[in-house]
């Protein structure tokens, strides 16, 4: 009887241990950071619920825009100006990492123990702690960065590896979103209560990472530019290098074809950011035909977290020479999709514009990967992703205080959308079909 009761979930352990170590990622560390990552997916989402169903949803609409831009305010604004500053400390502290890890998932422990408080009572403390978990959540997500170089199976390209990592924590994301819900159902503090065991577990699985992702051997530190002469001056400096200059190298640019990839993933996290918060006010005051403004807000929010999973597994599966063209293709698509729902404003179309942005955004994501795998030597690369990273969040948040301004006129904010798509694509689109014409390294997306 006791095997009976423990087989559902010793068995589910067993599956999930079974596929986050298939392929040499059990050997090679990479499946305990894949675990690891579902956990701060899952941790991250209760606190996202708990945020969600104070400040959004416990007011009358009006008075949630007031609140909502609030918030980012005071969390978002002050995060803008120390996510730049967060990949470059961790930079120094390269032998720190299991550690920078644990404490990130420590942080966000003890702050969801603070927000606990500050939900029930509606306290001012809300705020600071929502910043500290977001400060937290991102040096989480730049030391993540730099560890999995340091754990690629045999024959595992980066790109490979990043997708299985984010679709472990999409998956644990799914999971966790509707226990939340229920947590929820019981009172405001519980899904902070259900944050608190989470990621104290995740601190604890942050020391079982292999030693080896503490090491930082070789690293160096990149700048994102497309300065030609920057490349021509790194080139010289590897060959000074060579002949035996004992000269130390300056920052070096990631090349013009990662900047322009890297504005086209900006213009998608900016639409990303726009479409959570428009569409969140527009259907809490004009649900979708008859849906009630949660089952609204739900049916665009699974189709854009199923774009968002076909896109990462696409991305695991493609074997394409240009992802470039990728990124070329899926902005114009979500473009096309963009105005058509603007045109011909609908509940199917909002939710089929979610979902393309969702496969858009992950897609050409995994391409820009692909790009810095390609494009940026490996003594820089982990600086690289760190910066990249901080862009895209920043027109994130541009995005979202746009979402938050505009009037809830569903074809205005949907042309709106496709201006900040028809933006980001029109500018790269150029440069990118150059670098793919010119080609490159053929170690991308294989």
């Amino acid at each position: 009887m006791v095997r009976a009761l423990h087989w559902p979930f010793t068995g589910a352990a067993r599956g999930i241990r079974k596929a986050t170590h298939a392929h040499g990622a059990g050997e090679s560390g990479l499946g305990k950071l894949i675990e690891l990552h579902a956990v701060n997916g899952a941790g991250d989402v209760m606190i996202t619920v708990a945020l969600a169903s104070t400040v959004f949803f416990s007011v009358p609409t009006d008075e949630a825009r007031g609140r909502v831009a609030l918030y980012l305010a005071i969390t978002m604004a002050p995060f803008t100006l120390l996510a730049p500053v967060i990949g470059p400390l961790l930079d120094r502290l390269p032998h720190g990492r299991r550690a920078a890890m644990a404490g990130s998932m420590l942080a966000r422990a003890l702050l969801a123990l603070v927000l606990s408080g500050a939900v029930a009572t509606g306290s001012v403390e809300l705020y600071p702690a929502a910043l500290g978990v977001l400060v937290a959540s991102k040096a989480y997500g730049v030391v993540r960065s730099a560890v999995v170089p340091r754990l690629l199976p045999p024959r595992f390209s980066l790109v490979k590896a990043n997708s299985r990592v984010t679709l472990g924590g999409l998956l644990a994301t799914a999971v966790a979103a509707p226990v939340a819900a229920g947590l929820q159902a019981l009172g405001p503090r519980w899904p902070l209560y259900g944050a608190f065991v989470i990621f104290v577990s995740g601190m604890l699985l942050s020391f079982s990472l292999p030693r080896k992702v503490d090491s930082a051997k070789g690293e160096s530190k990149a700048l994102l530019a497309a300065d030609e002469e920057h490349l021509r001056l790194h080139a010289r400096a590897e060959a000074a290098a060579d002949t035996g200059r004992k000269r130390r190298l300056g920052l070096r640019t990631v090349g013009p074809a990662v900047t322009h990839a890297l504005a086209a993933n900006a213009a998608l996290r900016c639409l990303s950011g726009f479409l959570i918060f428009f569409l969140a006010f527009l259907l809490r005051q004009h649900p979708l035909a008859g849906q009630s403004a949660a089952v609204s807000l739900g049916i665009v929010g699974v189709s854009a977290g199923a774009g968002n999973a076909l896109g990462t597994a696409v991305g695991a599966w493609l074997k394409a020479r240009a992802p470039e063209l990728i990124i070329v293709t899926v902005v114009a698509v979500v473009l096309g999709v963009a105005i058509t729902s603007a045109v011909f404003f609908s509940a199917v179309a909002v939710a089929c514009l979610g979902a393309c942005a969702g496969f858009a955004q992950a897609l050409s994501k995994l391409s820009l990967d692909a790009l810095l795998q390609r494009d940026v030597p490996e003594l820089v690369r982990t600086s690289a992703f760190a910066r990249s990273e901080t862009l895209l969040q920043v027109a994130w948040v541009i995005g979202g205080g746009i979402g938050i301004a505009l009037p809830l006129i569903g074809p205005l904010g949907l042309s709106v959308a496709a201006a900040i798509v028809a933006a980001g694509w029109l500018s790269t689109v150029r440069g990118l079909l150059a670098s793919a014409r010119r080609g490159g390294p053929r170690r991308v997306l294989a």
